[in-house]
């Protein structure tokens, strides 16, 4: 038979794989790298997508996950157990917040927020038993800028680790381990695979040790991805730059033309001059800002949101994001809904927040499809 060279990675859609004899066995348990023997444990697509992404954010390993829920799970049991404290940003995605308070707790995992006015001030929030803080580069869904060397400082001082998702933003827009996180997640489902078909997620870590637990956690608590989906974010992944460059282009002009909107009270986007961490965002962020903002109707009765999301022709309705088509959320009752009225309403989770995802369609035909229905309310 010739010898067969794809271009592109077969789909190695298979749960077990065959070894020759014991001898051939033993040589996976020596070298586990070189060989494969069970899909949970690993697969050449999963790795596939753990080491491109590795690469993008220049990580010492990383690990595939089944959802971006399963790498926030995978990255808090890599430096926590039963009797141990995590610190979590505030304003944080309300998965996120659900995971830690509804779950980890009953795991024996205590958790404490930090306002994001003394996030970089951790001395009266760090105790004894403290490992790790969790934060989001961008913060959904208000988008407030974390500036992630200054928090990695403080993070260091105080002896705990620092755990960065880092999927509004992007390896293509910050680099959280260049700026002394040690561990970075992302919801590979969002802008990494970009196509709104794959639900997974990756753990990218500093150090080859942590990587190593990060795998184990992975493999006995069955947190794997499938190998069909594995190959869809690999194949997503290649055009990541590429997308990102036109979701920022798009995010920055729709952001300008809400500004001016009188049927707009305000706009969250770090690309506009107005925004509190504009600058740390730019410098952050290489010049791009993402494609995810936020904005408030003035009007906020239901039936005036009801009007707005009917009334756009193009741009669905869909409670998730960073999908190639543009897309419209409602973090009141999708992302937020687990958090009680008063944390909706100190963190300004209203009726009339709406959160954008911008995607990669001409720039004028999003305008002009947003304008025609605003105009509606």
């Amino acid at each position: 038979m010739a010898q067969i060279h794809p271009k592109t990675t077969p789909i190695y859609q298979t749960s077990v794989f065959t070894f020759e004899d014991l001898n051939d066995l033993e040589l996976y348990f020596e070298q586990p790298e070189q060989k494969y023997m069970y899909t949970r444990y690993g697969n050449p697509n999963s790795d596939e997508l753990a080491e491109e992404v590795n690469k993008l954010e220049g990580g010492a390993g990383a690990v595939a996950t089944s959802s971006g829920m399963s790498a926030i799970l995978t990255a808090v049991l890599t430096y926590c157990q039963s009797g141990d404290h995590v610190l979590c940003a505030e304003e944080i995605y309300g998965g996120s917040s659900a995971l830690l308070s509804q779950e980890l707790t009953r795991m024996g995992i205590a958790v404490s927020y930090v306002p994001s006015d003394t996030l970089y001030t951790l001395q009266e929030f760090v105790q004894p038993n403290t490992k790790l803080l969790l934060a989001e580069t961008m913060s959904n869904p208000l988008l407030q800028v974390v500036d992630l060397k200054r928090l990695a400082e403080e993070t260091k001082r105080m002896g705990i680790k620092l755990v960065v998702d880092n999927t509004f933003a992007s390896p293509v827009i910050t680099r959280p381990l260049a700026l002394g996180a040690d561990l970075v997640i992302h919801s590979v489902t969002k802008y990494l695979s970009g196509h709104s078909d794959v639900t997974a997620g990756v753990v990218v870590t500093k150090n080859s040790e942590d990587s190593n637990r990060s795998k184990q956690i992975m493999r006995t608590y069955g947190l794997n991805l499938s190998p069909f989906e594995s190959w869809l974010a690999a194949r997503g992944l290649k055009t990541l730059k590429l997308r990102m460059r036109q979701h920022c282009t798009n995010a920055q002009a729709i952001a300008e033309m809400l500004e001016q909107h009188p049927h707009v009270k305000k706009v969250w986007y770090p690309g506009l001059a107005q925004h509190p961490q504009h600058q740390l965002a730019k410098e952050q962020g290489q010049g791009m800002f993402g494609g995810m903002l936020s904005f408030k109707l003035k009007d906020d009765a239901p039936e005036t949101v009801n009007a707005f999301m009917q009334a756009l022709q193009q741009i669905p309705f869909a409670p998730s994001l960073a999908g190639v088509s543009t897309s419209i959320s409602h973090p009141l009752r999708t992302s937020h809904r687990s958090l009680n009225p008063a944390q909706q309403q100190k963190l300004g989770i209203t009726l009339g927040l709406i959160r954008l995802s911008v995607g990669i369609e001409e720039t004028e035909e999003l305008l002009a499809d947003l304008k025609q229905a605003l105009e509606k309310v």
